[in-house]
């Protein structure tokens, strides 16, 4: 199976997204979602115990700097169940490296430091344990599991283009706020199922804000005090996201592929985040937008992308309930 193929099994949504990208980037962003997506597959395993996950990811971060040999990973992989194609990708991560290692130098050294770096912050957040004491833990794992996914973007995206690379540093400050935007939404869709397999993301200072602990935060009896937690989550994610669409108008209105690739998501996450605020839904199971919003979407932004401020009222208006 090629790398595209893998992509498109294991997220048809970043697969929309990644496929608007032009050649050279389009390969090293596929392949570099593939990476993380072994590391995601190790992290969220429920077969696996969190030593196992630390160990493991550690490996991986070894593997991918030229450290280790990748079948020492891939043979312990081999005894999960491959019908996953998150799984899948992580059982066959011999073929990930091999289009890894085909991609330039220039581009495989990005890829291969931050997909590092990510994981060896994986690791770190295995052994801290389930839990987050505080917004500043909050970021500082969103950071290793997503605000990195926004240096490396804007790296590579900088190696294509002047402009993007004269304006490099402010657009990696907007880029981890974009990736922080991201995950803080997926936490938020999540929640339930996170807390199902152990994990509570939600900071606890913010259940004490609302007069309750973290597991109390899913017991009905609570309702309006967990709401209250919600809406701080949210307008977290709003925050981030109003950065995210920052980092958005700083791209050239002439890379036309480039700026989709990112405003889908953001559009994506910005239209979870509304109907997910104030939703009590949310805390007995998963917030997601339907396919018909997908492409609707993916209509209406395809026409508005090269303006900036079309875009900007129509990322406002999806944060409407």
């Amino acid at each position: 199976m090629n790398s595209y193929d893998m992509l498109r099994n294991v997220s048809r949504t970043f697969a929309l997204s990644i496929e608007q990208l032009p050649g050279l980037q389009r390969e090293a962003i596929t392949v570099a979602y593939l990476l993380f997506r072994v590391a995601d597959c190790i992290e969220d395993h429920d077969m696996l115990d969190a030593r196992t996950k630390a160990r493991l990811l550690r490996l991986w971060a070894g593997i991918v700097t030229g450290k280790e040999p990748v079948d020492a990973l891939t043979d312990e992989l081999a005894r999960l169940n491959g019908s996953d194609p998150e799984v899948y990708v992580a059982q066959h991560a011999d073929s990930v490296m091999a289009h890894l290692k085909s991609l330039p130098e220039t581009h495989r050294a990005i890829l291969a430091r931050h997909v590092n770096e990510t994981a060896l912050g994986m690791a770190r957040w295995q052994e801290h344990g389930p839990f987050v004491r505080d917004e500043a833990e909050m970021d500082d794992y969103m950071h290793e599991v997503a605000g990195r996914v926004g240096w490396l973007l804007t790296e590579v995206f900088a190696l294509h283009s002047p402009a993007i690379a004269a304006q490099k540093n402010r657009l990696m400050e907007l880029g981890r706020e974009f990736g922080l935007a991201l995950q803080t939404v997926n936490i938020i869709r999540g929640m339930r199922k996170d807390f199902e397999r152990g994990w509570i993301f939600v900071p606890e200072t913010f259940c004490g804000h609302a007069g309750l602990d973290s597991v109390q935060l899913f017991d009905p009896a609570h309702e309006p005090a967990a709401l209250q937690v919600l809406g701080m989550l949210t307008a977290k994610a709003r925050r981030h996201l109003d950065n995210g669409i920052a980092y958005i108008r700083l791209l050239p209105r002439g890379l036309r592929r480039l700026r989709l690739f990112c405003i889908w998501p953001l559009l994506f996450a910005a239209r979870t985040l509304a109907i997910s605020d104030g939703n009590p839904a949310v805390l007995r199971n998963e917030a997601k937008i339907t396919r018909a919003e997908v492409q609707r979407i993916v209509g209406i932004s395809g026409m508005l992308c090269w303006s900036n401020t079309l875009l900007t009222g129509y990322y406002k208006s999806l944060l409407k309930k």
